[in-house]
């Protein structure tokens, strides 16, 4: 009896043990970063130009690592890559080869945003190759379609670690290009009513929504009225992050309120991460990084955003007979002051510029 008694006993603390195991709440996060316009100038890819075609890699290799490592990594594709055939262009109407989309996926881009001021530049061929281009890869994309399907199709991400992450991507206007009449779907523009009926339907189907508007005033370095009301629009709808492009300067980043009482995380112009631009803060751009945490506990689930983090980066290039060439991104730590005079104080100035409404904002110094 005895012995019957001791096996009842270790059972019952069994029982227990795994009871409590059972209450403890289950945590997975994951980390998303962000980088800002990819804006090719004929510069840039002819800097990328090779006997078989066109190679950026070498362009991102001081800066890849910190693409590859996050969960899921978005970059604004700020020219449309058309592909050769239909020859390549630069300012004011862009057209890039299908190679940066490769090099991009190499390096560890998940999923570019295409609704941009440039979006329509070579029509409707350009954009059809694109995306035909992204399947072909396999490269996911948002804020342009190929149709009226496709752009119902709402982009979600399923990580590893089981949490779901929605793209959403509109822009302000198309530089004066109409849209073709009947094909909306070539680009999404800021249309308040049909963005809330995306991040509805997006908010079923993912843990976390994420929202990149092209917007603001170009070389501006603080948001306008216009990027504060729309960062608010998408805060009180509960988006989860707000990610802004088309300035081609670096803005400061901040948390806002919704009406619902949740904080939104925005970041209102991530800059230029690659160009051909020559101005100086037209040349910092960076990558910006957070956390997306899920707790599940007794059945339900509850998602935090947090740790924003950012790394400036820096385009340097050589000048040859007066030309632009050999691009390089380089984090802003690592630059010396031969290729950016004063290099330490420009590093503080940034650090300073972009925590200013953020102040928990984790600048990263290599």
């Amino acid at each position: 009896m005895e012995h019957d008694k001791k096996s009842f006993v270790l059972a019952e603390k069994e029982t227990d043990h795994t009871f409590t195991k059972s209450l403890r709440p289950e945590t997975k996060t994951i980390q998303i970063a962000a980088i800002g316009d990819l804006l090719i100038h004929d510069r840039v890819y002819n800097t990328a130009k090779t006997e078989a075609g066109y190679n950026f890699l070498p362009m991102f290799e001081n800066v890849q690592k910190y693409l590859k490592e996050p969960a899921i990594t978005i970059a604004n594709q700020e020219t449309i890559t058309g592909g050769t055939d239909i020859g390549l262009s630069s300012y004011p109407r862009f057209n890039s080869p299908f190679e940066l989309a490769a090099n991009l996926q190499e390096i560890g881009v998940d999923l570019v945003t295409m609704a941009n001021n440039h979006t329509l530049d070579r029509g409707e061929i350009a954009i059809n190759n694109s995306i035909q281009y992204y399947e072909k890869i396999g490269m996911e994309y948002t804020g342009s379609f190929k149709n009226k399907n496709d752009q119902e199709r709402i982009r979600v991400i399923e990580t590893e670690e089981q949490i779901s992450v929605a793209f959403l991507s509109y822009t302000y206007g198309t530089n004066g290009i109409a849209v073709p009449e009947g094909k909306d779907y070539l680009v999404n523009l800021i249309d308040r009513n049909q963005i809330k009926k995306d991040i509805e339907i997006a908010q079923k189907k993912a843990d976390v929504t994420v929202v990149s508007y092209h917007f603001g005033e170009e070389y501006e370095r603080y948001p306008n009225q216009t990027q504060k009301q729309l960062a608010q629009f998408a805060a009180d709808l509960g988006v989860d992050v707000v990610i802004g492009h088309h300035p081609h300067v670096l803005q400061p980043m901040e948390w806002v309120e919704g009406e619902n009482g949740d904080r939104t995380l925005v970041a209102y112009s991530l800059g230029n991460f690659l160009s051909g631009q020559d101005k100086l803060y037209r040349r910092i751009g960076g990558i910006f990084q957070f956390a997306v945490e899920k707790e599940i506990h007794q059945g339900k689930e509850t998602i935090q955003v947090h740790s924003p983090s950012f790394l400036p980066t820096f385009v340097d290039y050589d000048l040859e007979d007066g030309r632009m060439t050999n691009f390089s991104i380089m984090p802003l730590s690592e630059v010396t002051d031969k290729q950016l005079p004063d290099s330490d104080e420009h590093f503080i100035e940034i650090d300073n510029h972009m925590k200013q409404w953020l102040p928990e904002l984790e600048i990263i110094k290599k």
